[in-house]
């Protein structure tokens, strides 16, 4: 089989089978055209005649081609050539998988960066006044501090998603669907939003069941939420940089911080791993430890 056809295949399964969203799939087909033009400057235009060697001769130039702050990317890059070939044995498509002796690269451990809760505090209550766009500022800074859910899951809920009022559901990697709890705190900002402001924002544009909208009433955008962050975090005179996904580790941290087990943050978070979000383990201990230092008379 050529390995174009190959990647088209391997391509149309991940995007409609697995459900992987359109970021996701244009991240392999970036990657996989990039192996796929390497393989074709060596001659090489069909899957059996890929071998080991070439795998790991392709692995080791884009390992020195990628600077260290990219190693996240080549782990991606490496991740996508080896679901190729592991989709096409298994669809009877090759004969061999030349990556099964691939070994992953060894990324640094980075740990997630959390505000305290002061800071949190100062960033809910950045977007002052009684103007419309500052309620729904608010609603969502609160929405996304109480829930823990990532910037693409909250623009993408609509008002049905809100159950009941006191929990909410969201979408996920792989459009799968949780249950969270939602706070009295952003049930309070979100009903203002809701009966304040969003039908008087709705009426300026088509019909949509969005929950946010922006200010011509057509659903919030990714860069408009991440510019209301921001803005709040300018107001807030936070130092450190803030971004969406900034309250999201803020909110599994604080969690863990207060005795939550790490599984149920995991289902909160939507994590498919506890592995994932046992990070957030080594930061609370990095807090305890800390802590431990300043107060403790003999700790150093």
């Amino acid at each position: 089989m050529g390995i174009e056809r190959a990647v088209d295949a391997y391509l149309r399964h991940i995007s409609i089978e697995r459900g992987l969203s359109d970021h996701t799939v244009a991240a392999y087909r970036r990657d996989l055209g990039a192996y796929a033009a390497w393989l074709a400057e060596r001659g090489i235009d069909d899957v059996d005649a890929v071998t080991p060697a070439r795998v790991s001769e392709f692995a080791e130039e884009r390992a020195v081609a990628v600077p260290a702050p990219a190693a996240s990317s080549l782990a991606r890059l490496q991740s996508s050539v080896r679901g190729l070939h592991r989709f096409l044995v298994r669809e009877g498509l090759a004969q061999a998988d030349p990556t099964a002796r691939l070994a992953p690269p060894r990324q640094p451990q980075r740990l997630p960066k959390a505000l305290t809760i002061d800071e949190v505090e100062r960033l809910l209550q950045a977007p002052s006044g009684e103007d419309p766009i500052g309620i729904r500022d608010r609603a969502l800074l609160e929405l996304l501090y109480a829930t823990g859910a990532r910037v693409s899951e909250a623009i993408s809920l609509d008002v049905d998603d809100l159950a009941a009022g006191d929990v909410l559901r969201l979408r996920g990697k792989g459009d799968k669907e949780r249950i969270v709890p939602v706070g009295s705190f952003a049930r309070d900002a979100v009903d203002a939003y809701l009966t304040r402001v969003r039908p008087a924002l709705a009426a300026r544009g088509s019909a949509t069941p969005r929950l946010f909208l922006g200010a011509r009433g057509a659903p919030l955008s990714r860069q408009s939420a991440w510019l209301v962050i921001q803005k709040a975090a300018g107001a807030a005179h936070l130092a450190a940089h803030v971004s969406p996904h900034t309250l999201r580790h803020s909110f599994a941290t604080h969690l863990l911080q207060g005795g939550a087990d790490v599984r149920v943050v995991q289902e909160l978070l939507g994590h498919a791993s506890v592995a994932t979000t046992q990070i957030y383990t080594h930061l609370t201990a990095d807090v305890l430890r800390d802590m431990y230092q300043q107060a403790h008379p003999r700790a150093v």
